[in-house]
């Protein structure tokens, strides 16, 4: 098999280590450095599909505003778009400035350039600090920040995940929002931090390719 090729490297702020990404034809990986597993891979999105999809599921067809934690390779960002309607606006923060601008180029073929979509915007900057910073602003919530509670790439983003950065999402969302949450792992402990944070949760499972492939967890949970 040919081997994956370098083709990118991005600072992480705050962290001593870099998102590297890779291509291999039309197949794209990016990695931690120094880590040996992947951290997304442009074959394996389903799962970030269902994010949005199921987030957004019930603003079909609404005037809706979205904030998406992690742009990562896109695919959330497009599925999102593809749920919602054309009044809809979708900011995606970013804390990773290299990570936008290779979705500006090649890596953004893989999702269909969702970019350049006029109801997209680009927040860069840290996703828990823009939450924070908002009241009643959004009718839903996607975070596919590092691998889920668990942080990975930046250590502050365990805030997020953590009972005043539930409470702050709670107040960023609107009546009847939904917080989605991505995983790469089961996580019983937050399922209940998610219902003593005061939301309404519902745990389900996907694969990161229809019907095979890793088993991911996505928490759907409704500020009631």
């Amino acid at each position: 098999m040919t081997p994956l090729v370098q083709i990118g490297r991005a600072a992480i702020p705050g962290s001593p280590d870099s998102l590297v990404l890779s291509r291999r034809g039309d197949e794209f990986s990016i990695q931690i450095s120094g880590y040996v597993s992947e951290l997304m891979n442009s074959r394996l999105h389903f799962s970030e599909d269902l994010l949005a999809e199921w987030g957004c599921q019930h603003l079909r067809g609404q005037d809706a505003s979205v904030l998406i934690g992690g742009l990562g390779m896109g695919f959330t960002l497009a599925a999102a778009l593809a749920t919602l309607g054309p009044d809809a606006q979708v900011t995606v923060a970013e804390l990773v400035p290299g990570v936008v601008e290779w979705n500006k180029g090649p890596l953004g073929e893989c999702a269909g350039q969702p970019l350049s979509d006029p109801r997209s915007r680009v927040h860069l900057g840290d996703v828990g600090a823009l939450i924070r910073s908002q009241v009643s602003t959004y009718d839903a919530v996607l975070l596919d920040v590092d691998n889920g509670p668990d942080a990975m790439t930046h250590p502050e983003n365990e805030q997020l995940y953590s009972l005043s950065g539930l409470a702050a999402t709670w107040r960023a969302l609107r009546p009847g929002g939904v917080l989605a949450i991505w995983s790469a792992e089961k996580n019983t402990r937050f399922t209940r931090r998610l219902r003593e944070a005061g939301y309404q949760v519902e745990e389900k499972t996907a694969r990161a390719r229809p019907g095979k492939g890793a088993r991911h967890t996505i928490w759907l949970a409704r500020r009631t």
